[in-house]
């Protein structure tokens, strides 16, 4: 990983305003804005944007990873009318490349947090549960709701939804097509946390601060072991976690939590990442 940024640091990309997505680094936390008008939809050049940003932020030496929509809402989903001309030529949706923005979330060994207010919709949902955790603001509204235009998601909500909630909260969802608050969404473990409006910003700061001066390695290593427990099976997972957890026992993240806890007791350790 290049070199961490300083706690003081913050980063603005050239023309970052104007930009479809705003990048910019507070300390070790990589904020990613996304900005496109009028209500973030995704279509393939905005996916491909929201990928680019990812790499971006492991290029910038992040450890954490914060999504956040600087409009009114965190996204409506789709483009609707691009998708509609798509599938009139060639595969359609399909040459979107879906599949690679998920890797790209699923592969990314930083922890992502999805900060959530307003509409959280269709594609813009599926977007937030490619997050590893997401905070919503009391007021936002979630759901997938492509069956109301005799679809339904495309880009992974039925399977994550279906991991976090179970198969009946998946299909009610999808076949459904309705918009659910953040309180119902939290209870059904779908959204992490939800906060007050007002605090939306500084509480997804405060987590992702928390995991960023978290041991990082470790955090990778959380993040290849989930999915491979969802992808194979925890028979899998037992026997990939000799490999997948190796790096931590050579970090100095390891070491250094075992001096501290030795000299000042559990809970005192600093990292660094590496």
């Amino acid at each position: 990983m290049p070199d961490q940024k300083t706690e003081a640091d913050q980063t603005f990309s050239p023309d970052a305003e104007e930009a479809p997505i705003g990048r910019r680094t507070d300390g070790s936390v990589a904020v990613l804005t996304l900005q496109y008008r009028p209500y973030n939809l995704l279509d393939a050049a905005f996916s491909g944007q929201i990928v680019e940003a990812l790499h971006w932020a492991w290029a910038e030496g992040a450890r954490a990873v914060i999504i956040e929509s600087g409009l009114r809402h965190f996204s409506a989903g789709a483009d609707l009318n691009a998708m509609l001309a798509a599938a009139t030529e060639g595969n359609g949706v399909l040459d979107w490349q879906l599949l690679d923005v998920l890797r790209a979330f699923d592969e990314l060994p930083l922890p992502i947090v999805a900060s959530v207010h307003g509409i959280c919709v269709g594609g813009g949902l599926e977007v937030a549960l490619a997050c590893d955790l997401i905070v919503a603001s009391e007021s936002a509204k979630l759901g997938s709701v492509e069956a109301t235009i005799g679809l339904h998601p495309l880009m992974g909500a039925i399977q994550r939804i279906t991991q976090r909630a179970g198969a009946a909260r998946a299909k009610e969802m999808a076949m459904l097509g309705r918009r659910y608050d953040a309180r119902t969404m939290e209870r059904w473990g779908i959204v992490n946390r939800v906060v007050a409006d007002e605090r939306l910003s500084a509480a997804t700061m405060t987590l992702a601060r928390e995991l960023a001066a978290g041991p990082t390695v470790a955090h990778a290593a959380t993040k290849r072991l989930v999915s491979t427990a969802i992808s194979q099976g925890v028979r899998a997972a037992d026997e990939a976690m000799s490999e997948i957890q190796e790096p931590i026992f050579r970090s100095a993240d390891f070491r250094a939590g075992v001096d501290s806890l030795n000299q000042n007791g559990p809970g005192m350790a600093r990292f660094r990442g590496c």
